[in-house]
Formats: C-alpha cells, structure tokens, sequence
C-alpha cells in the first residue's frame, strides 16, 4: 500500500533553465568526481579476491535487445560458487522501491529505472556469450553508496535472495556470505577453474573496447532518456 501511494503520486512539473550555469557545471563535474571514487572503492575490494576469482570491469558488450544495441556492465565476479554482476548507482538521497515497479524513485520524486530490471538484461546479454550451463550461477548485485538511505522490499537485504541490494563497503563481505549459503545446497563448487577461465574468455573476446563505440552507446542513452 505505502509503494502503491508513493508510486502512483502525480509528477509536478519541473522548471529548468534552457542555459547551463557554471554553478551547474561544477556540481556535474563534482558528481563525476564522486562517482568515479565510488567506482575506485569497488574496484580496490575487487582486486583483494584470491587468483581464484577473475573480475571484469567495464564491460561493453553487444545486445540487440537493449536501446543502443549494448549493454554497459560495471562489474561481473566469476567465482567458484556464482556469477556476480554488479551494477553501481551514484546516487544521494533515500531509494524508494520494489520488484513490482519497473521504476524507482530518489526522496520520492526523481524517477530512475528498476536497477535489477536493468541488471537482468545484463546478465541476459552475458549468458548469450557463456551458454545456458551457468544459467542458475547468477547473482544480481546492485550497490549504493552510503549518502543513499534504502526505502525497499526487505527482500533485496537478505543474503538467501538472488537479487541483493548493497552499500559500496559491503561488496566483499556480501560476495563471502552469499558464497557461503550456496554452499550450504552446493558442497561442491558450480563452477570450475575450466569455467571460469572459460567464460573470462568468451566475455573479455566479446567486449568492445573502442572508444567511439562506447561514446555513441552513451551518447545513444542520453538522447533517450
């Protein structure tokens, strides 16, 4: 009922100014700055797992099905006990929202789209490339910073769910205990050294590294938004 009211509120309309400020500019260039810290302190808890993990970050990889023919992934953990894909969100403020809403919302008016909608078509887009055998290995992610203040389905915070929903500094220690209750049913790993090497290299052979490429997926997902 209270995600039903929240959800179903009218969008005043909002006044914007057709000229940049620099008082705009630098707070974009403050936003970058800010989430490309939070970019940095996922990327230090990544690069601390053992040789049997492999990482990849930034990954562009191609999809007919999204708007501007890619998908962008943040992160994807390949390890013994799941596939862990991670998308990040540099936002401030507290996120309202459920698996029932295809769209979020930020202090309970900015609109945004279901971060784990955006993330099944990520991992849609990467199971073309690894092949059905590691279908039930995933494990959506999505991570927050901590000026966001979580507003969600009760679901998204407990460790047995398949769709997780973090602050930044948790990333490490949420990868551990969600590898620690698949082990629970699975005493033996879902995936094996072969595998990961494996799937590492059919994602690192599809991703696409041109910069003009990505500018134009970019540029193609401002133009429509």
């Amino acid at each position: 009922m209270f995600f039903s009211k929240l959800f179903s509120k009218k969008k005043k309309p909002v006044q914007t100014s057709p000229v940049k400020t620099k008082y705009n500019k630098a707070n974009e260039q403050i936003s970058v700055r800010k989430g490309e810290l939070g970019e940095y302190k996922i990327t230090i808890q990544l690069s601390q797992f053992s040789k049997e993990y492999r990482v990849l970050n930034d990954i562009l990889l191609p999809n007919p099905k999204a708007k501007s023919g890619y998908s962008q992934i943040d992160h994807v953990i390949l390890s013994p006990y799941g596939i862990f894909v991670i998308e990040t969100k540099n936002f401030q403020g507290t996120i309202y929202g459920s698996p029932a809403y295809k769209q979020w919302l930020i202090n309970g008016k900015f609109k945004f789209m279901n971060p784990f909608v955006q993330n099944y078509g990520h991992i849609a887009c990467i199971k073309t490339f690894v092949g059905p055998k590691f279908k039930d290995a995933f494990v959506s992610i999505v991570s927050f910073t901590k000026r966001c203040t979580f507003k969600t389905d009760l679901s998204y915070r407990k460790i047995q769910s398949s769709e997780l929903i973090i602050y930044d500094v948790e990333l490490t220690e949420t990868i551990k205990r969600k590898e620690a209750v698949i082990k629970l049913t699975n005493p033996m790993p879902l995936l094996s050294n072969a595998d990961i090497d494996e799937c590492y290299r059919l994602i690192t052979q599809a991703n696409i590294f041109e910069e003009e490429i990505r500018k134009l997926h970019i540029d193609t997902l401002k133009s429509k938004s």
